[in-house]
């Protein structure tokens, strides 16, 4: 055996053993203390990336959660106003409904039916004006798709979520074709031989039917006011007119190609073009043309760009082209087609070159209410709120008192009674509409969303946990462990530094 003084290997192996035991204990403390497995890159490169890409979707998370929460308050809040202005819109209909007991009221009674009226009227306005979440308003518009228009009868009608912003220059609107109602036109004239001879005349539209027979007493005028108020009376959705020539007309109310009716009468060519038998009515048209290029859907006298569209998706705006002056493009010929004018006279139609008429432009400002419900870039879902103020409401439809929206209405006529309830019930469908979409909104999206959120959230934090944490008791086991080696390391570099003084009995 051997000895050597100035290099005891024996020692220095018991300390290289010792400090990597000491190092493994400190590591194991480490994981311990902190209740993780990676605490630093140099643990686990791999692991620590993963783990930190998932604690930025789970904090991610989080606010999105909270922001799904926020949003689904921010709905219950609008929500809640707008059925406020559905309960003051059932009261409005019910007074419209009195109004129009004609038999009944007098002139005070009417005026204050118009007063109640104009004061819900008010009191809508007041709710779509003050309604707020914080400070952000929900019904005057600001949160939805607006727009204005220039042209002469050209109307912005509404926009989707889906519509593009025009900023300043604005979709230019186009028309090819004129909507036009279904009607009927006699060829042959009513007479007063065929009046004294007992003419009967019949009109039947969605399943109500007006007849009326003459007698020796009435006139060809008289004959056609009696048939008109039976239609009246039976709640037909047509008006009646006898024209300079002595021929009857019948018109659809309503534009467009889903309007018909059927006629008859007993002398051919009155109404029927043969005796006794029901004629359809000639097929009203809808409206035909494209918003900024691209392809719209006609209905009735409403153009509405077609989904998927670049820019005008959802958008919609009613052309008033007939019944409000005669459309005549520059240079163009006006062709032999009559159609009825404002006041029944028949007005001739011009003809329109197939690449249509541009007939004004549409501007439109996309102000939607985006909310930020996922943990990533454009993880976002919108809705549109339109303004409910009377003015918004029930725009578009078409009345013989000339009410453009809500805010018109008067019930002191009887016509103004009926169209009051006409505008009513297209407000009441509106706002029913408008509910049922947000309603569909905070379920389907926001809510469905916000359980996906919660689960997912639980999902990574389990899969983060896996990567991240440590376990405890295998930690327990390799800190016993770490903790003897260190105490056996510690006791044999004594035992080690011992060895040398054996060389002192060699010199003695």
């Amino acid at each position: 055996m051997s000895l050597r003084i100035n290099h005891n290997t024996s020692a220095l192996n018991s300390h290289r053993n010792l400090a990597a035991n000491q190092l493994r204990l400190g590591k194991t403390l480490e994981k311990l203390s902190s209740g993780l497995s990676i605490n630093r890159a140099s643990e686990g490169p791999a692991q620590l990336v993963i783990s930190e890409q998932m604690r930025a979707q789970i904090a991610g998370m989080k606010q999105a959660i909270d922001n799904s929460e926020t949003a689904v308050s921010l709905i219950q809040t609008t929500e809640a106003n707008m059925s406020e202005i559905n309960n003051l819109l059932v009261g409005i209909r019910q007074l419209a409904i009195h109004a129009a007991n004609e038999g009944v009221n007098d002139e005070v009674m009417l005026e204050a039916d118009q007063r109640e009226i104009e004061n819900a009227i008010e009191t809508i306005n007041r709710i779509a004006r003050q309604a707020q979440f914080g400070n952000k308003r929900l019904l005057d518009g600001s949160n939805g798709a607006s727009g204005t228009t220039t042209g002469d009868d050209l109307e912005f009608v509404g926009a989707s979520l889906e519509t593009g912003d025009s900023r300043e220059h604005g979709f230019d609107v186009k028309v090819t074709q004129i909507a036009s109602k279904a009607n009927v036109i006699g060829s042959t004239g009513l007479t007063q031989e065929l009046v004294n001879g007992g003419e009967t005349l019949t009109v039947i539209e969605n399943g109500k039917m007006a007849s009326y027979k003459s007698n020796s007493d009435d006139t060809a005028e008289t004959t056609v006011q009696n048939l008109r108020s039976e239609i009246e009376r039976k709640g037909l959705n047509v008006d009646i007119l006898l024209n300079e020539g002595g021929m009857i007309e019948v018109y659809h109310r309503e534009y467009g190609s889903e309007g018909d009716f059927q006629v008859s009468s007993s002398t051919a060519g009155v109404l029927s073009e043969n005796a006794g038998e029901i004629m359809m009515s000639n097929q009203g048209q809808d409206i035909k043309g494209t918003i900024n290029g691209e392809s719209a859907i006609g209905r009735g006298q409403i153009l509405t760009g077609v989904e998927g569209a670049a820019c005008v998706d959802g958008l919609s705006v009613r052309y008033y082209g007939e019944g409000k002056g005669v459309l005549v493009p520059p240079d163009c010929e006006v062709a032999d087609i009559e159609v009825e004018g404002d006041e029944g006279v028949v007005e001739e139609r011009p003809e329109i070159p197939s690449d249509g008429i541009s007939v004004g432009r549409v501007f439109v400002a996309q102000n939607a209410m985006k909310f930020q419900v996922g943990a990533n870039q454009n993880q976002t879902v919108g809705v549109s709120v339109k303004s409910a103020d009377a003015e918004s409401l029930a725009k578009g439809i078409a009345t013989q008192s000339g009410f453009k929206s809500l805010a018109d209405i008067d019930v002191r006529t009887f016509q103004g009674a009926q169209d009051t309830l006409k505008l009513v019930d297209a407000a009441i469908d509106q706002m029913t509409s408008d509910r049922g979409e947000l309603g569909a909104f905070q379920k389907n999206t926001l809510e469905a969303n916000l359980s996906n959120l919660r689960i997912a959230n639980e999902n990574l934090i389990s899969a983060e946990s896996i990567i991240r944490d440590v376990d405890m008791a295998k930690q327990m086991a390799e800190f016993t462990k770490n903790q003897i080696m260190t105490q056996s390391a510690t006791a044999m570099l004594a035992q080690s530094n011992q060895m040398p003084t054996n060389v002192l009995q060699l010199l003695g």
